[in-house]
């Protein structure tokens, strides 16, 4: 048993990856971490309301540790009004879209849920798209509050743990939904994980965590011959039974393939990885315009939650990861967790 999982009394080297959206709730997260896991809950779109509600239901569904993934704000240019009208009239529904949030109503909603993460003294706090302020760092660890970090690169990891971040999450391009990329860089910032782990666990001293492509004991097996201390899974578990993954997301998992599933900006204005659809394939040429995150996402939410009512795929956010192909049946948290962690 490696410090991090002591420090955390986890018995398995696997964390569920905190997909936003909807897709986890505390019976999957829950059911994770009874088994010895890491269970998450994705505070990403939630309300420090909602928010709340989810960690007071979880510690009543499980004793074990768990963490809460917050999104990091970030800087953006505003968009010409130009741009802003051509994406609302080419978008289905956009005229039902919520007002774009500032950057202030952001950075509150980010410090709302950092206080609840304090109040409830969640035993950890992962991060994505940015390093926290600070500030936030130091209350956090004064509070005893485990820090996770997301990085793409190595460059990444060594600022997160400059920065104070205790595990590193090391996301390869094989992941499903956003990418956690938050610095620049002059080639691709897409890393394939057989790459990305070895360098990074080489440039820092903390403990790295393998994302992207695993679905099975042999992906956990070779994350660890890389240089990590375990892994952090995804796309799997919304084929569990305890997900709130739609019988209509869950179908278009079974049925694709690894060369499915692309890049994509164009839902959110951040590149994430999804299953190719209709809309990809229509709104292709257009990726390079989108609107910066948040504010393509809020003009795309309406037109997501039509589709999720009318059972139209080609018009929802189908995240998933390269390994999708292994994906072609049903399970519980409990018989996943097991063929992960099979000898």
């Amino acid at each position: 048993m490696t410090q991090w999982m002591k420090a955390l009394s986890l018995s398995k080297p696997v964390i569920q990856a905190p997909m936003a959206g909807g897709l986890v709730t505390p019976r999957l997260a829950a059911a994770v971490s009874n088994e010895g896991a890491l269970g998450s809950l994705a505070s990403g779109y939630l309300s420090p309301g909602t928010l709340e509600k989810q960690i007071i239901e979880m510690q009543e569904l499980t004793s074990s540790a768990f963490q809460v993934n917050v999104f990091v704000p970030e800087k953006r240019k505003a968009p010409d009004d130009k741009t802003v009208h051509t994406w609302k009239k080419n978008i289905p529904f956009a005229e039902q879209a919520a007002a774009f949030p500032s950057e202030e109503a952001e950075w509150e909603d980010f410090h709302q849920k950092i206080n609840l993460i304090l109040t409830y003294n969640v035993r950890a706090c992962s991060f994505t798209f940015g390093i926290p302020p600070d500030e936030s760092i130091h209350v956090l660890k004064e509070n005893g509050c485990c820090l996770i970090g997301t990085a793409t690169s190595p460059q990444e990891a060594v600022l997160l743990e400059e920065r104070g971040m205790d595990i590193i999450v090391l996301q390869g391009s094989e992941a499903g939904g956003h990418r956690g990329s938050f610095l620049p860089v002059s080639g691709e910032s897409s890393i394939g994980l057989m790459s990305l782990v070895p360098q990074a666990a080489d440039a820092v001293s903390v403990p790295v965590i393998a994302a992207g492509g695993i679905a099975d004991r042999r992906g956990v097996q070779a994350a660890h011959c890389l240089g990590a201390q375990g892994v952090q899974v995804g796309t799997p578990f919304l084929m569990c039974e305890e997900s709130e993954a739609s019988e209509t997301y869950r179908q278009e998992l079974k049925e694709a393939h690894g060369t499915d599933t692309r890049l994509t900006a164009l839902f959110s204005g951040k590149p994430a990885r999804g299953i190719v659809n209709q809309w990809m394939k229509e709104q292709q040429a257009e990726e390079a315009n989108t609107l910066p995150y948040p504010l393509q996402n809020t003009l795309t939410k309406p037109m997501r939650k039509h589709a999720a009512a009318a059972k139209d795929s080609d018009h929802m956010s189908l995240w998933a990861g390269q390994s999708v192909g292994m994906l072609n049946r049903s399970a519980d948290v409990r018989t996943l967790i097991a063929e992960l962690c099979q000898s």
